[in-house]
Order: structure tokens, then sequence, then C-alpha cells
């Protein structure tokens, strides 16, 4: 393989991880104000995701970080085409961090509500954006012949692309419902997994019709067997839901991620960023790539590095494995 096929590949991989990751956080967040109904369960919810969560944005950064050395042309478009958007998600990923951590720093109850508020608002904003910007790099904007983006922001809130963020949104919620399930116990437990049932259906439809578009739009076989997949692994995500296996329910609708978001990428190759204006605006693998001597410095260092990266993330989900409850929070800690 090529070594800009094989970073196409790798940072496809990257963004993978991320949304199979910090997709059942983000649902967690979410969950804070619409599953637990008061403020120990809200602590539960944050301890299921407390020792992770800044682990799983790891795989952002990375992901960020490799497009921009394997493919500049690519990272100034997109993040300069998309800055509002991208700016957005930054914003929000800086104060869900802080809320997080400063939570629990005063005992007021305007303090930790407000806190709890940005924890909400702040994992829902980029669960939603996320499916915007990766629907409007799928379909396509309006480049010049100089790679520029031409549009406004307006034009990155078309029809599609909200149905792909509403996707997004509500199939993170759907894994972090089920994640929650996993890792709790008692009657939290009992109503994540109920409320699952419920997004897990929404999920479906709405991948349905984002999925079915985008097939028809820019599918080909190899988008086909990886929408079966997806969808394929949602239902099973919800069958096993139904029957309280919340082991496999959890990977199912990891796999449902993992399909969609191989999917979009699928659609894309090989062109990293379709022009709608511009035929020459167009990005493409070869012509966004950096030089041979660059991609194969990058994959030296990557085969160095990912594997001790996979081993310390898996231990710290290995050490965090037992259920938790409100049982286990100490009165104090609310």
């Amino acid at each position: 393989m090529e070594l800009p096929n094989l970073w196409f590949a790798l940072i496809a991989v990257l963004w993978i991880g991320y949304f199979f990751l910090e997709g059942f956080d983000f649902g967690v967040g979410v969950l804070t104000r619409t599953l637990a109904r008061d403020r120990t369960e809200r602590r539960v919810l944050i301890n299921t995701i407390g020792p992770v969560w800044d682990g799983n944005e790891v795989w952002l950064l990375t992901a960020a970080g490799a497009t921009f050395a394997a493919f500049p042309d690519w990272y100034a478009t997109l993040f300069s085409g998309f800055y509002l958007l991208m700016l957005t998600v930054l914003l929000s990923l800086i104060v869900r961090g802080v809320a997080f951590e400063y939570r629990a720093k005063r005992p007021g109850e305007r303090w930790q509500r407000n806190w709890e508020h940005a924890i909400f608002w702040c994992s829902a904003i980029p669960a939603f954006l996320w499916g915007v910007i990766f629907a409007n790099i799928v379909r396509g904007v309006p480049l010049d012949a100089a790679h520029e983006y031409t549009g406004n922001v307006f034009g990155l809130l078309n029809p599609y692309a909200l149905l792909g963020g509403a996707l997004t949104l509500v199939l993170f919620t759907f894994h972090g419902a089920v994640f929650t399930a996993l890792k709790t116990v008692g009657d939290i437990r009992v109503r994540a997994r109920r409320l699952a049932t419920g997004l897990g259906l929404a999920a479906l439809a709405l991948a349905a019709g984002f999925l079915l578009w985008t097939q028809s739009q820019s599918g080909d076989s190899r988008t086909l067997v990886a929408m079966v997949v997806a969808a394929g692994a949602l239902g099973a995500a919800l069958a096993a839901n139904a029957r309280g296996r919340e082991g496999w329910s959890f990977a199912w609708s990891g796999l449902a991620i993992v399909a969609a978001v191989a999917m979009l990428f699928l659609a894309l190759f090989p062109e990293v960023m379709p022009s709608t204006g511009d035929p020459a605006g167009t990005l493409t693998i070869d012509n966004a790539a950096s030089s041979p001597y660059t991609l194969k410095i990058m994959t030296w260092c990557a085969a160095i590095a990912t594997p001790v990266v996979l081993l310390y993330q898996g231990w710290t989900y290995w050490v965090f494995r037992k259920r938790i409850g409100t049982q286990h929070i100490a009165p104090a800690a609310h």
C-alpha cells in the first residue's frame, strides 16, 4: 500500500477510535440531565467516565495531528472552512473538561448545578456538530482552485448535514446509555437499559435515512457492506439490550459506530474533501499529502508509539472495570 493511502486509512482508524470511545462519554454527559434523577445519580454517571474521558480525547488530538502532518492541505482547508464549527467543538470540550474537574470543588448547590448544565450542553453540542462536520466532508463543500472554502457557516447547515448531526447525537447517547447499564448497578441500570431501547430505535431510524442518503449520493459496493454491518449491529445491540446482555449490547453499539464511520471514509476515498464548486478545488489523497519522506518518518513513529498508547489505555479500562451505584457515593461527594 502506498504511504498516502496508508495514512488515509490510519486517520480513518483514529477517527473511528475517537467516536467509539468519546461517543459513549458524550452520551453519558447527555444522560446526566435526561436519565439521572438527582445529584447522587449524576455523580454516579460522571464517575463511570471519570477515569477515562480525558484519555478518550487523546484520539482526537492524534487524529488532528496526523491530519496536519500527513495531509496539510486537507487540514488547512478543513480547519479554516469549518472554523466556527470547529471552534464551537473546541470550546465545548474545554468547558466540559473544566466542568468535570470543578464541579465538586465547592459544595454550593448553584455552583454544582451550573457545572452539571455545562457537562450536559458541552457533551450534546460536540456530539451533534461532529455529525454535521463529517457529513459536509463527505457531501462536499464549495472550494476554489486554491482549495479555499468559498461558502459560509449557513451553507454547512444543510439538510444532509443536520441529519448527520442528529444521528451522531442520538447514536452516541444510545451508546452512552448502554455503557451506563454496563457500568452501574441498581435502579439506574434498569432505567438506562429502558432508555436505551427508545434511543436505539430512534438511532436506527436516523441511521436508515442518513446512510441510505450517503449510499445513493456517493456509495459503492464497499460502502453498501459497511452500511449493512452498521444497521445489523445496531439491531443486534437493541436485541442484546432487551435481553439484559449489556456487554454484548455495548460491543454491538460500538460496532455500529465503527461501521458507520468507516462507511463515510469509504465513500470519501480517494478524495479527502470534494469540491461542489470548482472541480479543480477537490482535494484528493495524492494532491493533499505530505512528502514521501515525511510520511515515512511518521509511519515509523506511529509503529513505535501506537502499541504503547493502546496498552496503557486498555490497562486504564481494566483497572476501572467494576460497576458502581448510588451506594458507592459518599454523602459529602454531592
